[in-house]
């Protein structure tokens, strides 16, 4: 948070953050669906079975609504006021309705007619109403359900809303719950809570969600301090990261560093050599053999034009092939702009060594402000290896979606010592409906979404190393050891008496 005497810090970014620009990314809601794109113009958009263009959101706020209508166009639509009680007539129970299908005078055929003649959703939910014999003898509660219920298969309701953390974890967990190992968005709340996730802080964050918990710790420091992602594979996925739309000056905070380097940093033999020999001979060799197996297709795609082309060829045929350019130019321009892929590639290359090789400086400190794991691996390796870059009294927090892994790891760091406040838990979570005279918890429920191992780092006991401390820790064992030997005495000669 801000101070109220201090002066806003600026941000490029945020002088139209408001209002929906082209390139930013966005979330579709309909009803409880959430899709998150990126905005661009005349690309077509597929969600909930409907497609349109996003041309026309350009320029409006977040949270404006929009109607899907003829040609894939997004109109902006205007707040209707609901119809108020005294207008609507509702019968007392539902007793004399019958579903025999007959009720409901329109038939498909019509409907797809109206459609086609570009009507309104709304306009044909109120046609439903009018040509059912049935409405009017529903209950009110009956009456609303039969509303919802047609809205949401006639009317393409589209609302434009800003990403955030609560809305994509949401978004995945409903959606694709496998890519971020089933963690609910409750479990991600307490994950940021009990990491003390701040500006200004230097955090390490090794996870396995394609990027939505580094999405959340990222816009949680809003840009402030350093963020040190540890990686398994080839390079990070940042899928869920991507779909923030942060600016440039967040990702200036933000390093990464492979994890199978992590125990050469530790063991203290690695250098900036072991990042730098692998991609560029790799892209090296990536050129040279792709300029050969290019060399090699367009050659047989020649014998074969020869081949297959007959001696008394057509004129107009003559005159296309005289016409086509030169191969060896064709060959030459895929060749130059080959080269020129090959050196930007390099060029990436080289930036991210650098910042490898910054985040490894930034490790070997061993001052980081906060652990968070949160990968498909098993949590005990990980965690007990990623301690030593975190400084004293600082929080960690360990999610995985089973509890006896945390269990073991529980028991591990227990054994090891350096921590405290070690606390295994779970978060319940139940939805409710929240209506006049309907207000109840939900049918459905979430089974679980997750176990966090939580804890403090305190400093190992290393007193052997240094002879002061040595010293003065003999001399205060020696003092507690005579206490408990003037006890026993004492004890014994009171005793006596007794005794005899």
């Amino acid at each position: 948070m801000q101070a109220a005497g201090e002066p806003p810090n600026p941000q490029p970014s945020l002088s139209g953050d408001h209002r929906i620009q082209d390139g930013d990314f966005v979330v579709l809601k309909r009803e409880d669906v959430f899709k998150a794109v990126q905005v661009q113009r005349r690309k077509k958009v597929t969600f909930e079975k409907q497609w349109f263009y996003l041309d026309n959101v350009i320029g409006h706020s977040y949270g404006s609504t929009f109607e899907v209508t003829s040609g894939g166009n997004l109109q902006l639509k205007k707040k209707t006021e609901a119809p108020t009680a005294e207008t609507k007539e509702a019968g007392t129970d539902n007793r004399n309705i019958i579903d025999d299908g007959k009720s409901q005078k329109l038939t498909q055929d019509d409907i797809k007619a109206l459609k086609d003649k570009g009507i309104k959703g709304e306009e044909i939910v109120q046609q439903l109403i009018e040509n059912s014999t049935t409405f009017r003898d529903k209950t009110e509660f009956a009456q609303d359900k039969y509303i919802k219920k047609k809205k949401k298969k006639y009317e393409a309701i589209i609302t434009i809303l800003k990403p955030s953390t609560r809305i994509l974890s949401i978004m995945y967990y409903a959606r694709e719950p496998g890519k971020i190992n089933h963690m609910r968005y409750d479990t991600l709340a307490q994950m940021l809570t009990l990491g003390n996730i701040r500006a200004g802080n230097k955090m390490l964050v090794m996870e396995t969600c394609s990027g939505l918990v580094l999405g959340a710790v990222m816009e949680r420091m809003g840009g402030f301090g350093s963020i040190i992602q540890l990686y398994p594979g080839d390079g990070p996925v940042r899928a869920a990261t991507a779909c923030f739309g942060f600016p440039k000056s967040f990702l200036s905070g933000l390093y990464e560093f492979p994890l199978n380097k992590v125990d050469s940093l530790l063991n203290g033999t690695f250098s900036a050599e072991m990042l730098s020999s692998e991609p560029k001979d790799r892209s090296l060799v990536e050129e040279n053999n792709g300029a050969f197996e290019e060399k090699q297709a367009s050659e047989q795609a020649n014998e074969d034009c020869r081949a297959g082309a007959p001696d008394g060829s057509h004129p107009e045929e003559q005159d296309k092939m005289e016409i086509s350019p030169d191969p060896q130019y064709k060959e030459s321009k895929e060749r130059g702009n080959r080269k020129d892929y090959i050196q930007e590639k390099q060029r990436r290359q080289e930036e991210q060594r650098k910042r490898r090789v910054e985040a490894a400086a930034l490790l070997s400190e061993r001052n980081a402000d906060g652990l968070i794991v949160a990968s498909r691996f098993h949590p005990t390796p990980l965690l007990l290896s990623l301690l030593d870059f975190v400084a004293p009294s600082r929080p960690f927090v360990v999610y995985c979606q089973y509890k006896e892994p945390l269990l073991e790891c529980y028991t591990k760091l227990r054994e090891r010592g350096g921590v405290i406040n070690l606390r295994l838990s779970e978060t319940w979570l139940r939805n409710y409906q929240v209506l006049p005279d309907r207000s109840h918890p939900k049918l459905l429920m979430s089974g679980g979404g997750g176990y966090l191992l939580s804890g403090f780092t305190v400093v190992l006991d290393n007193l052997r190393a240094d002879p002061i401390l040595k010293s003065n820790t003999s001399m205060l064992d020696s003092h507690e050891m005579e206490q408990p030997t003037a006890k026993k005495q004492k004890c014994t000669e009171s005793s006596l008496p007794c005794n005899s």
